[in-house]
């Protein structure tokens, strides 16, 4: 598995990935993500600026991630500080055909990697609450359980919020 920058040609094969995902998070009670969101142009802004990475297995985008510095503001009631510098993982999504093979992890490795070469030092992510994938990842990856927050993008949901000091 390789884990590189995404460039505009994988955009198909990320909607794809997508388009797969979707009806699984919706089937769990997952509705973080729908028709409208993420699109085709979310990901190419991402690729504009550099964030958006892919991994790749067998010539295929198996999974996804923006890694941004972007803190939404409810993020401040999970009792984080927004105005810290910090490496926050947006939109990671893996193939299910390719679940269990680590690729969320490496994913979210390569959010230290960034961090590490950018010396920030806080790692945030956030997930739907009844994202019980994410929620089993993230503190086995040594992310702690902030607090529980809505997003004014997404209303009606909720979501958790782990955070990772380097």
């Amino acid at each position: 598995m390789t884990i590189r920058l995404a460039v505009t040609a994988d955009i198909p094969q990320i909607m794809q990935l997508v388009k797969k995902v979707v009806p699984l998070m919706r089937a769990a009670g997952n509705f973080q993500w729908g028709d409208d969101y993420p699109n085709p142009e979310v990901f190419a802004k991402d690729i504009i600026i550099g964030q958006l990475w892919v991994a790749i297995l067998e010539d295929q985008v198996v999974g996804v991630s923006a890694i941004t510095n972007d803190q939404d503001e409810e993020y401040a009631d999970a009792g984080w500080d927004i105005t810290e510098k910090a490496i926050v993982t947006h939109r990671l999504a893996v193939d299910s055909d390719c679940q269990g093979k680590g690729i969320a992890k490496a994913l979210m490795q390569q959010a230290e990697v960034v961090a590490e070469a950018t010396g920030v030092k806080i790692l945030r992510v956030d997930t739907n609450s009844e994202n019980k994938a994410t929620q089993a990842l993230f503190p086995k990856l040594g992310y702690t359980f902030s607090g529980e927050i809505g997003l004014a993008k997404r209303p009606g949901l909720r979501f958790f919020c782990y955070e990772k000091l380097l």
